[in-house]
């Protein structure tokens, strides 16, 4: 039987972000979106998700759930069998990008939650063209489900987050490192480096596609999953 799929969505998204591959993968794998709701910190999330995910999983995780992945294969390398990272980077927050968080937390803490989400997800950070403003909404949606408590959260786990370069290193597993053509918060050459530093790692570039690309594009997102998941477990 194929190894169990775990799916950990970014930062203000639920399962809905991970919809078409949930579909797309659930007929032949057994599929967990796990939610990377439990704790302020990366570390305390990880550890909360290690006590109830399956003994062995692939696991792909977008944005901060991309970061929770790289803590989970820290921690327990023996569970992970491959991995994908999407739309993410391996580096610790530095003081003055941490810091540019507080004006934000603090209007979210106003209950300012769609002015919260537009300025972490900015439009432009997507593909142009006509989903960008359906994409938009259900992000505004999503953000609105987990609710400002869930993502005040979140964004102190962004900010005190680890560098994961050592980690990735050392990973010698199928990898799919992910990521929108267009996308504005985390550009191809952070992902293009993101591949140089794990030995087995595969670079993906979605045309169409920006921050979201799971969504923006999902076929052309599953058919580089697809590919990842086939990948032989033992690496020449």
């Amino acid at each position: 039987m194929k190894e169990p799929l775990v799916l950990l969505p970014g930062m203000m998204c639920d399962a809905r972000v991970f919809g078409p591959q949930l579909a797309a993968f659930s007929p032949d794998n057994a599929v967990t979106i796990a939610p990377i709701t439990m704790g302020d910190r990366v570390e305390e999330i990880a550890s909360n998700l290690l006590d109830v995910l399956p003994r062995k999983f692939a696991l792909a995780g977008m944005a901060l759930g991309a970061n929770v992945a790289m803590e989970l294969l820290r921690r327990a390398p023996d569970r992970v069998c491959r991995i994908a990272l999407m739309d993410t980077n391996a580096f610790a927050e530095t003081p003055q990008s941490a810091a540019d968080l507080e004006p934000l937390i603090i209007k979210l803490r106003a209950g300012n939650l769609a002015g919260f989400v537009d300025g972490m997800l900015p439009s432009t950070h997507l593909a142009p063209g006509p989903m960008r403003a359906q994409v938009m909404e259900l992000v505004h949606d999503m953000a609105d489900h987990l609710g400002a408590d869930v993502i005040i959260k979140q964004a102190r786990a962004m900010q005190r987050r680890r560098d994961y370069q050592a980690v990735l290193r050392r990973c010698k597993m199928p990898a799919l490192v992910l990521c929108g053509a267009h996308d504005g918060a985390t550009p191809i050459k952070r992902h293009s480096f993101l591949a140089d530093l794990i030995p087995y790692a595969q670079l993906s570039v979605i045309e169409g596609a920006g921050h979201l690309p799971t969504l923006e594009q999902p076929d052309r997102t599953t058919e580089a999953l697809r590919a990842w998941m086939k990948q032989p477990l033992v690496l020449q």
